[in-house]
């Protein structure tokens, strides 16, 4: 049985009160994929579509590999310095934080004709791949407060309890942790439930959030150069999704401790959600020379089948109603562990690179992404608290996904310029479009990149630094079933990921 929890939604997707961690924040999280492989490819936007010769080209078009015509190998660190204004009822709230990531770790086998056999072979090369790439980074933080005299999450615990009546005495639901709390009455028409909050006088409503993981794929593939024209190529990925959410909400009365019809004060509540799974997908791919200054890619992408794993760990403290209440697992409220599987959606790339003689190249990729396709898979027997069968769970949640999400468009273009036989600039910029229909809503990001590159014949080592900006919004709680104002949290981020390669060819 999935326990639904409070304000759980990501900043990147619409809220809701009665989110579960399987929500449309966490199939858009699961599905948004940019690569974050090697400092080179960082340093000109990661548009690897037609550029080939990168072990991060694997994860965009494995057709890549028939680039190479000596073996290496390669090691990525990084660094990510993020930072967040939240905006919320008038106020702003500031939020910075770092973390270390290794974002690849690969190895490249090839085996190139020579001489004589180079001029008898139709393939003139072939390589063979085995290493990881990050793909997605979520570790951030952001924080919203603001003063609210219209609406308080409570009364979407009042607006369950009306709704599920059964649920009141079920551990987990709304419905119960307002009652159980004293942040619900029944005292109104016909005995229905209702806030025991003073709205009119104003709460302090602050959100506090820790993200932390990431999704890391696997990959191997293999990829060869027929005629030194056609580079094709395919690989395996096998994902590895980690995601661990600390939140905290809280509401406070304004006037403090002074009296209130219930003699409301504040109450927190809190979730730790860990998400774990693994998946896998296939890539193939193909890059085509047309002239000596110009080659073309195209790949496609299989949605990634997932089997993931949630823990949600929620807890509340509250003083309302005359009560001090503290409520936690595994006494007060159930730890809830739900096992599920989730398609994300197919994606195809189209690239063109411009080679400028010696002196570097021009590229840019097109990626269309359907994420309009995301679709979750419940088991058998996990109907929820309010008698909803599981069958109906699925197809209620895959609807949500389709009437949210839409397809999106993103484009990548960089450039690579050598300055000496072995340094090198690099510049790059991405746009990612609009994931959702809804117009008030928008998950559009930019990026902006530059590197630096200083290779040999034996060694290299790369180093690129990539900002990312972007909007986000969210509701913090929904009442269902009434017109109550639901306020809006904007958050701008500026999120740095500074990278460095080192790698060998032998």
């Amino acid at each position: 049985m999935r326990i639904q929890g409070l304000v759980l939604t990501s900043a990147l997707a619409l809220g809701s009160l009665a989110a579960s961690a399987q929500d449309l924040a966490e199939a858009y999280n699961l599905s948004n994929r940019t690569v974050q492989g090697t400092a080179r490819s960082m340093g000109f936007g990661s548009a690897l579509g037609s550029v080939g010769g990168d072990f991060s080209s694997i994860s965009v078009n494995p057709a890549g590999l028939g680039i190479y015509r000596t073996s290496e190998w390669t090691i990525t660190p990084s660094l990510k310095i993020n930072s967040a204004a939240g905006n919320y009822m008038g106020t702003t709230t500031y939020d910075n934080n770092t973390h270390f990531n290794m974002n690849n770790v690969g190895i490249v086998f090839t085996k190139a004709a020579k001489g004589q056999r180079y001029e008898r072979s139709n393939w003139k090369a072939v390589s063979f791949a085995i290493g990881m790439n990050r793909v997605a980074d979520f570790n951030n933080s952001y924080t919203y407060s603001g003063n609210n005299y219209a609406s308080s999450a409570t009364q979407a615990m009042a607006s369950d309890a009306n709704l599920n009546p059964g649920g009141v005495s079920t551990p987990g639901t709304l419905g119960y942790l307002g009652n159980t709390a004293g942040l619900i009455n029944s005292n109104g028409v016909n005995g229905s439930y209702i806030s025991s909050v003073p709205i009119s006088n104003g709460t302090q409503q602050t959100k506090i959030v820790q993200d932390h993981g990431g999704i890391d794929e696997f990959e191997i593939a293999l990829g060869g150069n027929y005629k030194e024209k056609l580079m094709l190529g395919a690989s395996i990925g096998i994902p590895t999704f980690y995601y661990t959410r600390d939140m905290n909400y809280t509401e406070t009365a304004l006037n403090g401790s002074a009296p209130n019809t219930y003699n409301f004060n504040y109450f927190t509540y809190g979730n730790s959600l860990q998400i774990a799974g693994t998946g896998i997908n296939a890539k193939i791919g193909a890059i085509y020379k047309i002239t000596d200054f110009l080659r073309v890619g195209a790949s496609f992408h299989t949605p990634t089948y997932y089997n993931l794993t949630d823990l949600s760990d929620p807890s509340i403290v509250a003083q309302s109603n005359g009560l001090s209440t503290s409520l936690s697992a595994p006494s007060g409220l159930p730890e809830n562990q739900f096992n599920y599987g989730f398609t994300t959606p197919w994606k195809t790339v189209l690239s063109a690179t411009f080679i400028i003689r010696k002196l570097g190249f021009i590229t840019a990729d097109y990626e269309y992404v359907d994420y309009n396709t995301m679709r979750y898979i419940y088991p058998a027997g996990n109907d929820d608290a309010n008698g909803m069968t599981y069958q109906q769970e699925e197809a209620q949640m895959n609807q949500q996904i389709k009437s949210t999400y839409q397809a999106a468009s993103n484009v990548r273009v960089g450039a690579e310029i050598k300055l000496t036989r072995y340094l090198m600039i690099r510049g790059g910029f991405g746009y990612y479009g609009d994931p959702y229909k809804n117009a008030g809503y928008s998950a559009t990001r930019t990026d902006v990149s530059a590197g630096l590159g200083f290779h040999t014949h034996h060694f290299f080592t790369d180093f690129a630094v990539v900002n990312s900006q972007y909007k986000a919004q969210e509701n913090p709680y929904t009442i269902a079933g009434t017109s109550s104002f639901i306020p809006v949290a904007t958050t701008n981020y500026s999120l740095n990921n500074v990278a460095l390669t080192i790698g060998m060819k032998f």
